[in-house]
């Protein structure tokens, strides 16, 4: 029997038979082929996710890979038998934030699949055809399930807007990290230093495109042009600005606790910092991504620790913490 998980309330899931919805209008039914488990799920479990973006019962899950089983009307039939990944934030598409490209600022309310909508912890997906991003015939669904925390990072990377021979660093040395470094490092910057909390992933991030590997805590290098933060905390945003030369540009990618101490106004106007924020990756972001991993330039897949089941989800929400690689859920 093919099941799904449900969230009924912070600290209670249930397994329970899973139907497929049939695609109505502009919809698609996607077969789910893994699922990614994040900090957001966990704190989805937990009950620490804001009220704002999350509405129980829910069946979590918003990092998936998948393959087109039905479409609805208005959608290309040619779609059905592709493989896809999917944008999660369903957007109203007529505000003017929509036609501006920023769907993750829809004037319309926060929607996200997963969160407020049925996610992929379950064996199909149904949901908006116009979300979906096409991979080639030939791409690995399970590398393919990490392209949304990929999208999110090339979001941060087109603000970055980093150029060749330049120094850039990231703060963080979890999946979002990573995944920055291999974005930042296919600009051919002069210097790549990312920042972590120990040492386990030095050897990753070197082979991820890292020239340099520092701790925090410690006395770092200085003078950056570009730093990504990734670590979600207000220590790592004050470490990130104190990296950059004056002038920098930071962007800030992780969601600290609510009334954080963390960057200093002052430091940011004396020093003319330019800081900027991502939250969720509006479609350039997911194209960028999509685009960078069917060339072969992003493969995600040595980030993958922990291949499990759908049914020892509460033992993935466990696993996924700081200091562990990606968890993948396979229905």
């Amino acid at each position: 029997m093919s099941v799904q998980v449900v969230v009924e309330a912070p600290g209670a899931h249930r397994l329970e038979p899973h139907t497929p919805r049939p695609p109505g209008p502009g919809e698609a039914l996607v077969a789910v082929h893994a699922v990614g488990v994040c900090g957001s799920d966990r704190e989805l479990y937990r009950g620490n996710r804001p009220a704002q973006y999350v509405r129980y019962p829910v069946v979590p899950g918003h990092e998936w890979s998948g393959t087109v089983r039905a479409v609805g009307a208005g959608v290309p039939e040619d779609l059905a038998g592709r493989k896809v990944v999917g944008e999660g934030f369903r957007n109203c598409q007529v505000c003017e934030r929509c036609h501006a490209g920023e769907t993750t600022l829809c004037e319309a309310g926060y929607e996200e699949t997963g969160f407020t909508r049925p996610g992929a912890m379950a064996p199909t997906l149904t949901l908006p055809a116009r979300l979906l991003h096409p991979l080639p015939d030939g791409a690995d669904l399970t590398a393919a399930a990490l392209l949304e925390p990929a999208a999110c990072v090339a979001a941060a990377a087109l603000l970055a807007d980093a150029r060749p021979g330049e120094r850039v660093a990231v703060v963080g040395a979890g999946t979002l990290g990573m995944l920055a470094v291999r974005f930042l490092a296919a600009v051919s910057p002069r210097e790549l230093l990312v920042v972590g909390l120990d040492r386990e992933r030095e050897a990753l991030a070197e082979e991820f495109g890292a020239t340099t590997f520092g701790l925090s805590g410690t006395d770092l290098p200085g003078g950056f042009d570009v730093v990504i933060e990734a670590a979600g905390s207000a220590e790592a945003a004050r470490t990130a600005a104190a990296l950059l030369r004056r002038g920098g540009r930071l962007v800030l990618t992780g969601i600290p606790a609510p009334g954080a101490d963390g960057l200093d106004p002052a430091d940011l106007v004396v020093r003319r910092l330019e800081v900027r924020t991502v939250f969720g990756a509006p479609p350039a972001a997911w194209a960028h991504a999509v685009r960078l991993f069917g060339a072969g330039l992003l493969d995600p897949l040595p980030l993958v620790t922990h291949r499990l089941p759908l049914t020892e989800f509460a033992r993935a929400v466990g696993l996924a913490g700081p200091g562990v690689g990606k968890v993948l859920l396979l229905p």
